[in-house]
C-alpha cells in the first residue's frame, strides 16, 4: 500500500500504498509526489525490494526530493496514524468507491490510500477507511470500465493528487522553488537507497 503525505505542510495529504508489485509504478508515483511536494508512505509486504533498479529508473534524478517511508504491516502503519497531530481520515480509492474523486471534498490532513495493481485494496483496509475511527471513505475515479479493468496505479494517484491539492489552493506548491531550504532538506532524511 501506499499513501501520501505533504513534506512541507504539517497537516497536508498523503499518499499511501498497500502492496505495489511493480517498481516502475512506484518510481512514477514518488516522481509525482515529488512535484507536488507529497511523501509516499510504503506498506508491506512488497512485491519489490526498494533498491530495485526499476524503482530508481522510474523515480528518475527526484528520490531525494521525495520522503519515503516503509511500514511492514498495516498494523504498523495504523500505530504510525494515530501517533500523527491534528486532523485526519484515511481514503480509499477503489474502483468500487462511494464517491467520485471530483465530487469528494478533500481537507488538509487526508490520507489517499491505493492498493495494488492486481489486488486492490484488502477487505479490512476497506473497513479501516470506512470507519469512524480513521475513515473518511471510498472514492472512485469514473471510467468506461466495457474495454478497461482498471487504470494505471500511478495515474490514478496523479489524478486524485492534483484533484485534492487544486481543491487545497495547491498550498503545498506554495513554497519555494528551486533547491530545499535548510528546513525542507532536514525533514527529506528517510532515504530508502541510503
Amino acid at each position: 500500500m501506499f499513501y501520501v503525505q505533504s513534506q512541507f505542510l504539517k497537516a497536508g495529504s498523503e499518499i499511501f500504498y498497500c502492496p505495489w508489485q511493480i517498481p516502475g509504478n512506484v518510481g512514477c508515483i514518488a516522481r509525482t509526489c515529488a512535484a507536488s511536494a507529497v511523501g509516499v508512505h510504503l506498506v508491506g509486504p512488497l512485491g519489490f525490494k526498494v533498491d530495485d533498479t526499476k524503482l530508481k529508473r522510474a523515480g528518475l534524478d527526484y528520490w531525494p526530493y521525495v520522503v519515503v517511508r516503509v511500514h511492514h504491516s498495516w498494523t504498523e502503519f495504523q500505530d504510525y496514524f494515530k501517533q500523527q497531530e491534528g486532523k485526519k481520515r484515511l481514503l480509499a480509492f477503489t474502483k468500487r468507491g462511494t464517491a467520485i474523486h471530483s465530487d469528494f471534498s478533500y481537507r488538509k490532513g487526508d490520507y489517499l490510500i491505493f492498493g495494488s495493481e492486481t489486488c486492490g485494496l484488502p477487505p479490512d483496509i476497506l473497513l479501516d477507511c470506512k470507519s469512524e475511527t480513521f475513515g473518511g471513505g471510498t472514492i472512485r475515479i469514473p471510467m468506461v470500465d466495457t474495454y478497461v479493468r482498471c487504470l494505471n496505479l500511478s495515474v490514478s494517484v496523479g489524478i486524485a493528487l492534483y484533484e485534492a491539492s487544486r481543491q487545497l489552493n495547491y498550498e503545498q506548491l506554495q513554497g519555494p522553488s528551486g533547491n530545499c531550504s535548510d528546513t525542507e532538506q532536514s525533514f527529506l532524511t528517510e532515504d530508502i537507497f541510503a
